[in-house]
């Protein structure tokens, strides 16, 4: 029988003091994130009842509290859990939050509830949203309100900010009795606490500089001189020194020096190095004498000024102006699905996601339901079902909220002639204005730019011709129900004709859905004409008539898609399709993996609209390039790739318990035309995610950079099981910038890394 001591009793007197404390703490937080005195924080540092709701009969009452660190928010749970850390999640693991009844379970399941009571909290990743109802409206707004402005927040903490945030909330959290010292051993739980495996030995070493009062506990000042010896960027320290020749202040024509000659800053001048003094020094008699200190370049190297990504291309900066099919635009496939393709949930929440992730090419499969209104889920399978009506409002409601550009409603129809023109109904009736149903130039004969096309929604599917109500069956689905077939599973076949009602017909304006005829066809396709070819065909055409292909897509949009085996929702690599200038190159949103990896990376560009120029060969309908058979050509302009991987920072934790400490490596990845891709990785650094060092340097040849993507991934080594993956970040290779720059990583849903980064410098040149 395992025993547990019992934690002794505080006096009333201790009780105070450390509410005391608590309070100085959260004040000081607050304060940090610009909320001091704020009524909304205050009253989620209180905390409140609230109700969890998770179906119509389970609403259990529960507290819920934001913690001193204003970064964390303490559930009351009546389970017996592992650990209390089970009983927190942390502001920066929330998407958003949404008020009144703006989930499927709230608009399921509480619907005798004032919305004015409710709110949901939407989570990154795979995590269920948590739907709660207050006891009052002023209660749910503080909690929406509060919530709301701690994100934007900390959303906009710079670098620094955030790490000395995580690590003051990690020092408290290694201070177990609450005391405000920190005994040895309660260094040695931190270090582990952040990733650092150190022996005794160091551990005594680095407490016993600290401990100057010899008392054996540190405080105060002592607290903060490890914390400096924590922040300790030797690398940064070592560059900073070559660059002011020693001394402890950096000149302005210094600066400039180091703009021009390191980081190869196009406009390298005075009045540019004197706008990064104004925004990252911190001393302000060091500002007045037009100079920076040591501490205010460390902030401008992990501030977006020092990025690896070259911020003019995080806004919209490309000619949008251009015919449709001369971009690559977002794609998902199966975008209802959350999991697996034969029995996982369907749910509006994954159009939201995919849209809010820029997603601009969404799919609905749709199929006759009940009481006469359509259905969307995956045919033939166990997949759960969702209302068409309702998806339809989750776009219509998320269509623009990232990007103003069009969203294509790719629409695979199974359904009735009476059900059709229900989805006719729902697309005029909830889209509305948004709804594109006449062309924007009837005369013209290109597709229309997404600038002409902002803020609408289009329909691809088919469409009738002029004495018929039938078309041919869309070779997708039929695809898709022979590899189900194979599997195992019964179904009915459908007839190779499919009647289409005209009202749904009359939808579908530039995206008409016909079957692929080759590329020599005696009738050649009209502009608003287009063709889905599944990955194999696809690839395919790719590697027997690359150039055939590209020219194809100059005037056509084409659409590639999963094969119909990939049940478990896995995604092919886009870049091969991408290279043939596919435009709508559709993977499954769901699936985390290097796919996606690559995907965000090329739509990181252009502001993150959804929307990149693809690069003028691609664009040309007399292009010879063929990305199989590389040519000299307008696409041939090799250059040299230099990478050295220095250091890494803050990198996360895979496995939560204490005495895990991660052994990362990186490696270094080229995605492009077949003769370009390569990889490369450093040695494995042992028992530190905090601060590790590599110091290696890597070269690469890309041959064709308008179409390379540079993926840095870091991952935890281990001799006895599959690598853990830890974060990684990746860039078309056109985006990169030069000199020393630091990489923040992503996590594998695609977000943001709280304080994870790595430290490189980047030479790029050009290469016969």
């Amino acid at each position: 029988m395992q025993c547990f001591r019992r934690q002794p009793e505080l006096s009333k007197a201790q009780q105070n003091l450390l509410l005391e404390e608590s309070q100085q703490v959260a004040a000081l937080n607050g304060k940090r994130l610009g909320l001091q005195d704020d009524p909304d924080l205050r009253f989620l540092l209180r905390g409140s009842h609230l109700l969890k709701v998770r179906s119509k009969s389970w609403r259990k009452e529960r507290f819920y509290k934001l913690q001193e660190d204003c970064k964390t928010i303490w559930q009351e749970s009546k389970k017996l859990l592992p650990s209390p850390e089970s009983q927190l999640f942390s502001i920066e693991d929330i998407q958003e939050v949404r008020a009144g009844h703006k989930t499927e379970g709230m608009k399921k399941y509480v619907k005798d509830v004032p919305e004015n009571r409710c709110f949901s909290i939407i989570f990154k990743g795979d995590k269920t949203n948590l739907d709660l109802i207050a006891a009052s409206e002023a209660d749910a707004n503080h909690w929406v309100s509060g919530l709301r402005k701690i994100i934007a927040k900390n959303n906009n903490l710079n670098q620094r900010q955030k790490l000395q945030h995580w690590i003051h909330a990690c020092l408290r959290k290694a201070d177990k009795n609450k005391d405000n010292k920190m005994s040895l051993n309660e260094l040695k739980d931190f270090l582990k606490e952040i990733n650092i495996q150190v022996d005794d030995n160091y551990a005594r070493q680095i407490f016993e500089q600290c401990d100057k009062s010899k008392t054996n506990t540190l405080e105060d000042d002592e607290i903060e001189i490890f914390y400096k010896i924590l922040m300790e960027r030797k690398e940064i320290d070592r560059i900073f020194s070559e660059q002011s020749k020693g001394k402890k202040t950096m000149s302005l024509d210094d600066l400039v020096g180091f703009l021009r000659t390191q980081q190869h800053e196009k406009n390298a001048s005075p009045k540019l190095a004197l706008s990064l003094i104004e925004k990252y020094e911190p001393n302000k008699a060091v500002k007045g004498q037009r100079s920076m200190t040591k501490d205010g370049f460390q902030m401008y190297l992990l501030s977006a000024d020092g990025n690896i990504f070259n911020q003019d291309h995080s806004r919209i900066y490309q000619d949008m102006n251009q015919p449709l099919s001369n971009y690559y635009i977002s794609s998902s496939h199966n975008t209802y699905l959350m999991e697996d393709q034969l029995k996982g949930p369907s749910s509006t929440e994954a159009y939201i996601r995919a849209l809010t992730k820029g997603c601009r090419c969404v799919e609905l499969d749709c199929w006759d339901g009940p009481n006469s209104e359509p259905i969307i889920y995956h045919g033939y399978t166990l997949t759960s079902k969702i209302l068409f009506s309702d998806a339809i409002k989750a776009i219509r409601d998320y269509a623009f909220k990232t990007s103003p550009y069009p969203v294509i409603i790719s629409l695979e129809n199974h359904c009735s002639l009476d059900q059709q023109k229900r989805i006719a109904h729902h697309l005029h009736t909830i889209l509305k204005d948004m709804l594109l149903v006449a062309p924007i130039d009837p005369n013209a004969n290109v597709l229309p730019s997404p600038e002409q096309l902002k803020g609408k929604i289009l329909v691809k599917g088919k469409k009738l011709g002029l004495e018929t109500e039938e078309v041919s069956d869309e070779d997708e689905a039929a695809e898709m129900e022979d590899d189900i077939v194979k599997k195992g599973m019964e179904r009915k076949r459908t007839s190779e004709k499919l009647k289409l009602a005209k009202e749904l017909s009359d939808t579908i304006v530039y995206c008409k859905s016909v079957h692929f005829k080759g590329f020599n066809s005696a009738t050649p396709p009209a502009f608003n004409e287009m063709t889905s070819f599944t990955e194999s065909k696809a690839f395919k055409l790719a590697q027997e008539s690359g150039t055939s292909f590209i020219r194809h897509n100059t005037r056509q949009l084409s659409r590639i898609y999963p094969a119909g085996w990939r049940t478990d929702s896995s995604n092919y690599n886009p870049v091969d399709m991408w290279n043939v200038g596919s435009q709508i190159v559709a993977l499954n949103f769901q699936y985390k993996g290097l796919e996606m990896d690559v995907h965000q990376g090329r739509f990181q560009d252009n502001g993150f609209c959804g929307y990149v120029l693809k690069p003028e060969f691609l664009r040309d309908p007399q292009s010879e390039f063929n990305p199989k058979a590389i040519t000299k050509g307008p696409w041939w302009t090799p250059k040299k790739l230099k990478v050295k991987i220095i250091s890494g920072q803050q990198l996360p934790k895979v496995n939560k318990n204490i005495n895990s400490i991660v052994d990362p490596r990186v490696i270094v990845e080229i995605h492009g035309v077949q003769k370009d891709n390569d990889k490369k990785q450093t040695k494995v650094i042992n028992n530190n995610g905090f601060k590790p060092t590599w110091d290696e340097t890597f070269e690469f040849k890309v041959h064709v950079p308008q179409l390379a993507l540079v993926r840095f991934m870091v991952e935890d080594f281990d001799t006895a099981t599959k690598n853990d993956f830890m974060g990684q970040f990746t860039a078309p290779f056109l985006s990169l910038k030069k000199g020393y720059r630091h990489i923040h990583l992503l996590t594998k849903n695609g977000d943001q890394c709280s304080s994870a980064t790595l430290f490189v410098h980047i030479a790029i040149v050009d290469s016969n």
